[in-house]
């Protein structure tokens, strides 16, 4: 793996979520450590995220660097993001509430195969195709729980911040294409990566949305 080439700085909770939240749940299932105290760590990482974006990834960068293993951290995170988080998924028994996790978690699973087959033209080609049609199948149910869901807890307050989020979404949608079409010209795998990441960052905030939109206050 390449030595790492920092890009326009580290993505929000992206390291958190794909790195330090499963080593936090396979250290808690330690029967030796206490979970109390496990769960306060994973707290304090929460809140210096708030407080400092990116914090976790710089953490987790820093500490590979002290060690002096080379690595590409886009590449590192973007193959890691496809793991299911508890934290990452809707807790509603509705059935377009369902899609929606589905969704998400389909088109994080299809961008994270990216570094293993962005070298062979032909797997990659398929592989985009498929994201395509992940991207619009996301789209597709987060139009219809914005729609057909407006009475669930408290969706009609949180509208607003789902429209901006859906809109962001789009915007790092089109980066993400445009950043595809630069690749086949500059081939350049670490921008890729990169805007991959940011689409998943993106797909994690859509989620996290709709969370707060349904939780019973």
């Amino acid at each position: 793996m390449a030595a790492e080439v920092e890009e326009r700085g580290p993505i929000p909770n992206l390291a958190l979520n794909a790195i330090l939240i499963p080593v936090f749940e396979e250290t808690a299932s330690d029967h030796r450590v206490d979970r109390t105290i496990i769960d306060q760590i994973q707290t304090v990482f929460q809140k210096a995220e708030l407080q400092a974006p990116g914090i976790s990834q710089d953490f987790v960068s820093a500490v590979l660097k002290q060690e002096s293993i080379p690595h590409n951290m886009n590449e590192i995170l973007l193959l890691l993001s496809a793991r299911e988080i508890d934290g990452l998924s809707i807790d509603r028994p509705e059935q377009g509430f369902q899609t929606l996790n589905k969704n998400a978690q389909t088109l994080k699973r299809i961008l994270c195969k990216i570094p293993n087959e962005i070298h062979d033209r032909t797997k990659f080609l398929q592989t985009i195709k498929e994201i395509a049609s992940a991207i619009k199948l996301l789209l597709d149910s987060v139009n219809d729980v914005l729609k057909n869901y407006t009475s669930t807890g408290r969706m009609l307050e949180h509208k607003r911040n789902l429209e901006f989020h859906k809109k962001e979404f789009v915007k790092y949608s089109r980066s993400f294409s445009d950043t595809l079409k630069r690749y086949f010209k500059d081939s350049k795998a670490n921008s890729v990566y990169l805007s991959a990441n940011k689409l998943i960052s993106q797909t994690n905030s859509i989620i996290q949305e709709f969370q707060r939109a349904v939780r019973d206050y």
